[in-house]
């Protein structure tokens, strides 16, 4: 017998959770944005919380929902620090492609 969660079973959430991780990972490998890479970087955070989430409801423990919240604060506060960064490179070097970005060269 299968668990679920809202009548949903684990392994479509699951597998879910896998597609939406490795559209992440293809995004952070393929492309060349800064912005883009940012998104990526959210979808696999936005991944592991929907896996937090589907244990800590399947199991009924609250563990995972507060795993989920310090994981969604440390987002939040690297998309601003990350934003932060790009619009400061993007201002110095006229690109957001990162293979463009080289201020640590003299």
């Amino acid at each position: 017998m299968s668990r679920t969660v809202s009548g949903i079973p684990v392994e479509f959430i699951l597998i879910l959770a896998v597609i939406v991780f490795s559209i992440g990972v293809a995004g952070v490998l393929f492309r060349r944005s800064a912005v883009v890479i940012f998104m990526s970087i959210e979808l696999i955070l936005n991944s592991v919380n929907l896996v937090f989430v589907t244990f800590s409801k399947a199991l009924l423990q609250v563990q995972g929902e507060v795993v989920v919240f310090f994981v969604m604060a440390i987002a939040a506060a690297e998309a601003a620090i990350g934003l932060a960064l790009v619009v400061a490179i993007h201002r110095k070097k006229k690109t957001s492609f990162v293979d463009e970005m080289n201020l640590m060269k003299w």
